[in-house]
């Protein structure tokens, strides 16, 4: 399996190649689409910092792939301490969401990836500083749940959602829209202060998912933390 980077004067293409069967669901749950030669996501051609984002996936896109598929371990620990340092003191108002939230309270499961919820300027602001890190670009993401998208490899990939739509909520059960993040609370990881979603939503959520077995692991946590 390859990762390779292609610009052009139509788009700039973001490949996976000879993509192993193993993969090639992870892939596509990453929103990469069938394409001449495998799977691809495309980019304007003029988008900043192309070729470096490009260069990035081609030295990591296999990894991440690997890592979704749970082929090799997520070093979730090693991509947020990486992560905090990264942005500690650099005023972005960003909070925690999905398994790794749940992780950080203590959990017993390993997060694919690290989920974050932050605003339209912090969307770009994390671009910024995750920057030589990105493989894919900090873009608008109209039509979808939130405004602004981006997505790193950092050890393990790192992902963000900036502007969540208000209307999230209405759609059902949510760590990440204005009802958590209104009810979001502090947890404390390795010296570190982490907002992150109330426990009860993501138990609502990870049930109506039909997700049993990450059910059992967090009311075994609440059993012990009682």
């Amino acid at each position: 399996m390859q990762a390779i980077y292609r610009r052009d004067a139509h788009a700039a293409t973001l490949l996976y190649a000879e993509v192993e069967p193993a993969c090639q669901q992870a892939i596509q749950g990453l929103y990469y689409l069938p394409a001449e030669g495998g799977l691809a996501k495309r980019f304007p051609p003029d988008t900043p910092d192309m070729d470096r984002i490009g260069a990035q996936f081609e030295r990591h896109g296999v990894a991440m792939a690997r890592q979704a598929a749970d082929q090799v371990p997520v070093p979730w620990e090693a991509a947020l301490l990486a992560f905090l340092q990264a942005v500690e003191g650099q005023g972005v108002d960003w909070w925690l969401v999905g398994s790794a939230a749940l992780a950080v309270r203590g959990v017993a499961i390993t997060p694919h990836d690290l989920d974050l919820d932050t605003d339209g300027a912090g969307a770009r602001r994390l671009g910024a500083l995750l920057g030589p890190h990105l493989v894919e670009p900090v873009l608008p993401s109209g039509g979808w749940i939130a405004d602004w998208f981006g997505r790193a490899f950092f050890h393990a990939r790192i992902e963000w959602v900036g502007d969540v739509h208000a209307d999230v909520d209405a759609q059902g059960v949510s760590d990440f829209g204005p009802t958590a993040r209104a009810r979001s609370e502090l947890v404390t990881w390795r010296g570190h202060q982490i907002r992150v979603p109330p426990v009860d939503l993501q138990l609502a959520i990870t049930r109506q998912r039909g997700l049993s077995h990450r059910v059992a692991q967090i009311e075994a946590w609440q059993r012990e933390d009682a």
